[in-house]
C-alpha cells in the first residue's frame, strides 16, 4: 500500500473518531461545561494548579508519549506492516482514546483522586490495597524498561559502511571512532549533552512560568530556543559514557526530581521537550509526503510478516496486542492522567481535548514510527539492530536510521544530522517517562504505607526521599539483570492489564450512577483477556532462560488482578460499594 495512504486513513479517522465519538462519550458521562473543577475549588499552588490548557496539554502529552509509541511499533514490525498498523488505529480510537479520557474525567469528578484511590472509593479498602500493589508492580517494569532503552541509546553507536548514503568523505557531526579497522559513528553522544542542557535550563523556565505572568506564545519561543541551544551544545560538546554510568547518572536524577516540586523541573522539562516532538511530528508528515511526490518511497518490510513474528515475539495474538502498547493503549496514561493532569485542568471539557485528544495524537506518532521502519530502514539493518545474534537490542537506533533516510530522501537532510534528529526526538522524551514514573511510585508508595499501616505508619516511610530511593533501586534492579527485549513485554503486559483494570473501575462507577458503560466494558475484556493469555505465553520462556524475577513478577499480576477483578464484582453484585 502507498505510504500516503497508510498515513492519511488514520489522519482522517482520527479527526472523525475527536469530532464524534468523543462527543457522544461525554454526553454518556454527563460532561458539564459550568462545573468548577478541583484545581479551582481545592487550589492550593503545590499539586492543585489550575493551569493554561497549552502548557497541561504539553506536559501530558510528553508524559504519556515517551518513547512508547516509538519502541512499541518498532518491535512489533516484525509481524508485518499491516498488522501492527491495524491495531495501532482501532486500539488509539476504541481503547486507548476511550481509557484515557474516562479516567481523567472520573477523576475529576473525584476530587483529582488517583486511580487507586477511586479504586477504594469504589471497591473498598481491601481492593485498594492489592490494586496499589498491582501499580507499584506495574511502574517498576516501566521504570526499568525505559531506564535500560535510555541508557543503551545514549551509547548508540552503528558501522559507517552501514549507513546507506552517509557522507565517509565528511563525517560532519557525528563522532566516528575506530574499533578493529571498522569506523564507528557514536550517535548518542549529541543527544546525552542535549539532555543535560535541557534539564539543567528546565528550573529557570519553571520558575518563569510560576513567578510571573509570561505571555504563552513568549513561552513556546523560549522552549524552542533552549531545544536549538540544546543541540547546537551537542554537536560541539557531546557526551560519552558508558551504558551503566548512564544508569546510575538517570537513577541519580530522577530521585532528586522525584521529591522536588513538579513546577520546577518535571513540568518545565516536559514544555522544553514537547517542542521536540511537535517538530519531529511536523519534519516526519512534511518527508513522507515530499516522498509520494518524487516518487521515491520503496517499502523495505514486507506488509504481512507473521511466521517471523510468532517466532521470535510469540504468536500473534495476544503478543502484537501488548507488544504495541502506549501506541493503541496504556494502563501508565490513567497513573498520569489522574494523578496530576487531573489536578491541573480548568474546565471538565479540557479532559476530552488533553485526554483523548493527546492519546489520538499519540497513536498518529506510533503510526509514523510504523512506517518510518517499514520505509526506511533495510530489513537485514533492522533484524541485526532489534534482533542480534549476540549484543544489545536497540530500536531507538533502529528508529534514528530510518528516519535519518526518510529526511534525506525528502528534504536532503544529511544522513549524519536526520540521525541525531531522530534520536533527540526520543532521548529527551525517555527521560521524561522516567522523572514523571518515578515520581508517581513516590507517591504511591506514600499510599500504599498509609493503606498499610493507617495512623501508626512511620514517618519515615512518609518521607518523599525514603520513597524515591526504593524506587529507583527497584528500577536499578530490574534494569540491571535483563535486557531491553526481554523487558518489555512484560512491561507490555503489565501496562495493558492495568489499562484493563482502570477500565473496570469506569464501569464499575457508570454502573453505580446508571449510566451507559459498554462503551469502556468491551475494551476491559478484551485487554483483560488479551493480556492474561501473554503472562501465562511469556512463563515456559522466563522458566528456560532462569529469570525467576520476570517469572515471580508475572505471577504476582495475574494473582493481584484476578484478585481485584473478583472482589471488584462481588462489591457490585452485593451492593457494598460505597460512592460518596
Amino acid at each position: 500500500m502507498n505510504i500516503i495512504a497508510l498515513l492519511l486513513i488514520p489522519f482522517c479517522l482520527y479527526i472523525v473518531a475527536y469530532c464524534f465519538y468523543s462527543s457522544w462519550i461525554a454526553k454518556k458521562l454527563g460532561e458539564d461545561p459550568s462545573r468548577k473543577t478541583p484545581a479551582i475549588t481545592h487550589n492550593d499552588g503545590i499539586d492543585y494548579c489550575p493551569t493554561r490548557l497549552s502548557v497541561v496539554f504539553a506536559s501530558h502529552f510528553s508524559g504519556i508519549a515517551g518513547a512508547g509509541p516509538i519502541l512499541g511499533p518498532t518491535m512489533a514490525i516484525l509481524y508485518g506492516v499491516a498488522p501492527a498498523w491495524t491495531w495501532i488505529i482501532l486500539g488509539g480510537i476504541l481503547f486507548g482514546a476511550v481509557h484515557d479520557y474516562t479516567t481523567m474525567f472520573i477523576s475529576l469528578r473525584e476530587d483529582s483522586r488517583s486511580i487507586a484511590e477511586m479504586c477504594r472509593r469504589i471497591l473498598g479498602d481491601t481492593t485498594y490495597a492489592f490494586f496499589l500493589f498491582f501499580l507499584l508492580l506495574m511502574l517498576a517494569l516501566v521504570n526499568s524498561s525505559f531506564l535500560r532503552a535510555t541508557a543503551t541509546a545514549l551509547t548508540s553507536s552503528w558501522p559507517v559502511d552501514k549507513i546507506p548514503g552517509f557522507d565517509k568523505a565528511h563525517y560532519g557531526i557525528l563522532n566516528i571512532e575506530d574499533i578493529g579497522g571498522v569506523a564507528y559513528a557514536h550517535i548518542g553522544g549529541i543527544a546525552s549533552a542535549s539532555v543535560v542542557f535541557i534539564t539543567l535550563a528546565a528550573p529557570l523556565l519553571g520558575l518563569l512560568l510560576r513567578r510571573t505572568h509570561i505571555k504563552t506564545i513568549l513561552i513556546y519561543l523560549i522552549a524552542s530556543l533552549l531545544c536549538v541551544l540544546s543541540i547546537i551544545i551537542g554537536v560541539y560538546l557531546p557526551i560519552r559514557v558508558q551504558s551503566q554510568t548512564w544508569m546510575y547518572i538517570i537513577s541519580g536524577y530522577t530521585m532528586l526530581a522525584a521529591g522536588l516540586p513538579i513546577w520546577l523541573i518535571i513540568q518545565p522539562r516536559d514544555f522544553i521537550n514537547v517542542q521536540i516532538l511537535y517538530a519531529g511530528v511536523i519534519l516526519i508528515v512534511t518527508s513522507m509526503f515530499v516522498l509520494l511526490f518524487k516518487g521515491d518511497c520503496i517499502q523495505t518490510f514486507p506488509m504481512f510478516n507473521i511466521a517471523e513474528g510468532n517466532q521470535k515475539l510469540g504468536a500473534m495474538w495476544p503478543l502484537l496486542f501488548i507488544t504495541i502498547a502506549c501506541g493503541a493503549i496504556s494502563g501508565f496514561h490513567c497513573i498520569l492522567g489522574t494523578g496530576t493532569t487531573s489536578k491541573l485542568l480548568k474546565r471538565e471539557h479540557d479532559a476530552r481535548i488533553v485526554g483523548f485528544g493527546g492519546m489520538l495524537l499519540e497513536s498518529f506518532l506510533a503510526v509514523c514510527a510504523l512506517l518510518i521502519i517499514g520505509f526506511g530502514l533495510d530489513k537485514v539493518d533492522y533484524m541485526s539492530i532489534i534482533w542480534p545474534t549476540t549484543g544489545t537490542s536497540n530500536p531507538i537506533l533502529a528508529f534514528s536510521l530510518g528516519a535519518a533516510q526518510i529526511f534525506h530522501k525528502a528534504i536532503n537532510i544529511p544522513v549524519q544530522l536526520g540521525t541525531v534528529l531522530a534520536i533527540l526526538l526520543l532521548e529527551g522524551f525517555v527521560v521524561t517517562t522516567l522523572d514523571v514514573a518515578v515520581r508517581l511510585t513516590r507517591l504511591l508508595l506514600e499510599e500504599f504505607w498509609r493503606a498499610l499501616f493507617g495512623a501508626k505508619t512511620p514517618k519515615i516511610m512518609l518521607i518523599p526521599w525514603f520513597n524515591s530511593t526504593i524506587a529507583v533501586l527497584c528500577m536499578l534492579l530490574l534494569a540491571s539483570g535483563s535486557a531491553f527485549n526481554t523487558l518489555w513485554p512484560i512491561f507490555g503486559t503489565a501496562n495493558q492489564l492495568l489499562a484493563a483494570l482502570a477500565l473496570m473501575v469506569v464501569v464499575f462507577w457508570l454502573l453505580l450512577r446508571k449510566k451507559s458503560y459498554l462503551f469502556a466494558l468491551l475494551p476491559a475484556v478484551f485487554m483483560g483477556i488479551t493480556t492474561m493469555a501473554a503472562l501465562l505465553s511469556l512463563m515456559p520462556k522466563y522458566i528456560r532462560e532462569h529469570n525467576y524475577s520476570l517469572l515471580v513478577t508475572s505471577i504476582l499480576l495475574i494473582v493481584v488482578a484476578v484478585i481485584i477483578l473478583v472482589r471488584g464484582c462481588f462489591t457490585i453484585i452485593t451492593k457494598k460499594a460505597e460512592v460518596k
